[in-house]
């Protein structure tokens, strides 16, 4: 149950990294804005999937208690 919740917030991280790569446009280096854009994205859109397997977690663990 714990992981769970703990890939819920490592969605949220993945999420505000994406935005924080597009903002500053920076990653470990300065990035080419279209590579800024693709990565941010990227980190968006695993965050989101992340907090949609997670919640899809949580739900499947509290209908077979």
């Amino acid at each position: 149950m714990m992981f769970n919740w703990l890939s819920l917030v490592t969605g949220l991280f993945y999420i505000v990294l994406g935005i924080v790569v597009i903002i500053y446009k920076f990653f470990f280096t300065i990035l080419e804005p279209a590579v800024a854009y693709a990565l941010g994205g990227l980190l968006i859109i695993y965050g989101i999937f992340r907090i949609y397997r997670a919640i899809s977690r949580i739900k499947k663990s509290g209908n077979e208690e």
